[in-house]
């Protein structure tokens, strides 16, 4: 196993390239305002008001997406009149991101892969391959440590805990 050293911090001199962190700022209260956006809709076609009763079913979430919405548009006042420095600071360069990226995009086939093959079987595959991918282990020795990953997941949860997780193709050819 080799060992390698990823250098994420920019040369003396080069100037770093990514994401600023005005433009997440930005990202985030665009998101954060449509999500208190599609929360006010949603309880205006609920029901919104005060009815006879007391509050009807959208009142709260109403209010809430309201503050969440203003909020979130308010913060964007001092993310657009930043100068200098502040508008300039990096969120994340793109070797960052590209690490960042190296465990999120796998994980997303591994969430996709549990309604399909189990729980288990995605569990021991994300397994093998982060161990191989990220830790740069062989096949040879990433595939029982993912096996064995995935056997103790299954004795711990399924037998002495009696929780069942969802289950793929395998455990139902075992009878589980």
């Amino acid at each position: 196993m080799s060992t390698t050293t990823l250098d994420l911090a920019p040369a003396a001199g080069r100037s770093s390239q990514g994401v600023r962190r005005s433009a997440m700022e930005v990202a985030t209260s665009i998101a954060l305002a449509l999500i208190g956006a599609a929360a006010i809709w949603d309880s205006s076609r609920l029901g919104a008001g005060w009815g006879a009763e007391g509050p009807q079913s959208g009142y709260f979430p109403f209010w809430i997406g309201l503050i969440l919405a203003g909020t979130s548009l308010a913060s964007l006042v001092p993310v657009l009149r930043a100068r200098g420095a502040a508008a300039e600071a990096m969120f994340v360069t793109w070797p960052q991101l590209r690490l960042v990226m190296s465990v999120l995009i796998p994980t997303v086939f591994y969430v996709a892969a549990i309604p399909l093959s189990g729980i288990y079987l995605a569990s021991a595959a994300l397994v093998a391959y982060f161990m191989t991918r990220l830790g740069e282990f062989t096949w040879r020795s990433a595939l029982p440590a993912a096996a064995a990953t995935a056997l103790v997941a299954f004795v711990t949860f399924e037998v002495w805990f009696l929780v069942g997780l969802p289950k793929g193709p395998i455990e139902e050819l075992l009878g589980f």
